[in-house]
C-alpha cells in the first residue's frame, strides 16, 4: 500500500530536503543556522512518522509549523533567503483550515515586508502582486482539493487494506444486504460499538481483523463503530458477538440490531449511533 500512495517517494523527498538544509548550515549565520537546524530536524521526523492515513490530527496543524519556520528562515537572513517567499505561494496549495491560512497570509505579508526595504519600490510592490496573486490561484486549488478527497473519502476507505468505510456507506449499504440476507436465507445484524475517543482507530482496526474479510466495518462517528455481521443463526450471532467484545477495549458499550428489524426510510447516522439502554451491553458486566 506504500508504493499505491507514493509515501516511500515522499519520504525520500523529505529526507533529501533536509540533507540540502543541513548541507546549507555550514555558511549560515548563528541565527540563520538554528533555523535551518530546526527546519532539518522537522523534515527528519516528519520523514520517519510519515504514514498514509485518513486520520487528522487534533492538535496544531502541522501547516502552522511550515509557515513558522518558513517565516524564521527568511527573518534569520533576509538577504540570504530572500527566493524563499515564494514558497508561500505552494504553502496556499495545502488544504488547510481557515485560521491556518489567515495566519500563513500574515506570515506571508510579514516575509515580503522584511524583504522589501532589499527592493526599490517597484520592485516591492510587483512582488507583493505577484504574491498576492499566486496565493488567490493556489487557495483556489486547495479548495478544489478539499471537494476532490471529500468526495473520494465517501468512496474510499478510512485505512488502507482494512474494511473500515465511512457512515455514509454505511446507509447505502444497508439495503443491499437486507435484500442479500433475505434472498439467501441469511441472520444478518447490525453490530454498534462506543469506545472511548482515543481508542476509536486501534478498536477499528481490531474490529476489522476479528471479523471476516467480507463484513464491513464502518466510523460512525468519533466515538461509535458498526458491523455487519453475517451469520448462519441468532446463536452464532450472540457467540461471534461475544469473541469480539473480548477482543476489543474493556471500556465499551455495545448493542445489536437484526438487520430486518431497521426501518431504512428516514434512518440517520446519528439514529444508529445512539445507544438505546434497554439493549445496551455492557463488557464491565
Amino acid at each position: 500500500m506504500q508504493s499505491k500512495y507514493k509515501i516511500r517517494l515522499l519520504r525520500a523527498n523529505l529526507f533529501a530536503a533536509a540533507v540540502v538544509l543541513a548541507l546549507w548550515t555550514y555558511t549560515a549565520q548563528p541565527v540563520a543556522a538554528l533555523a535551518l537546524w530546526l527546519s532539518v530536524g522537522w523534515l527528519f521526523v516528519t520523514a520517519l512518522l510519515l504514514d498514509f492515513s485518513h486520520r487528522r490530527s487534533k492538535g496544531l496543524p502541522w501547516q502552522v509549523l511550515t509557515g513558522t519556520l518558513l517565516l524564521s528562515l527568511i527573518a534569520a537572513a533576509p538577504e540570504r533567503h530572500s527566493f524563499l517567499i515564494w514558497a508561500w505561494a505552494a504553502m496556499f496549495m495545502l488544504p488547510q483550515k481557515r485560521w491556518v491560512a489567515a495566519f500563513n497570509a500574515c506570515a506571508a505579508l510579514l516575509s515580503w515586508l522584511l524583504i522589501a526595504p532589499l527592493l526599490t519600490l517597484p520592485e516591492g510592490l510587483l512582488l507583493l502582486a505577484t504574491l498576492m496573486t499566486l496565493g488567490v490561484l493556489s487557495s483556489a486549488k486547495a479548495c478544489q482539493l478539499i471537494d476532490i478527497n471529500g468526495s473520494i473519502r465517501k468512496r474510499l476507505r478510512l485505512i488502507p487494506g482494512l474494511n473500515l468505510w465511512p457512515s455514509g456507506q454505511l446507509l447505502r449499504d444497508l439495503s443491499r444486504e437486507q435484500t442479500r440476507s433475505e434472498r439467501e436465507a441469511i441472520y444478518a445484524e447490525l453490530f454498534i460499538i462506543q469506545v472511548k475517543r482515543h481508542q476509536l482507530w486501534s478498536s477499528a482496526q481490531k474490529l476489522c481483523n476479528l471479523t471476516y474479510s467480507f463484513e464491513h466495518v464502518y466510523r460512525l462517528n468519533s466515538q461509535t463503530l458498526a458491523a455487519l455481521m453475517l451469520s448462519h443463526n441468532p446463536k452464532e450471532a450472540a457467540h461471534r458477538r461475544k469473541l469480539l467484545c473480548a477482543g476489543l477495549p474493556e471500556k465499551q458499550h455495545s448493542h445489536h440490531l437484526p438487520l430486518m428489524d431497521i426501518e431504512l426510510s428516514g434512518l440517520s447516522v446519528e439514529a444508529l449511533a445512539q445507544l438505546p439502554p434497554l439493549q445496551r451491553e455492557n463488557n464491565d458486566d
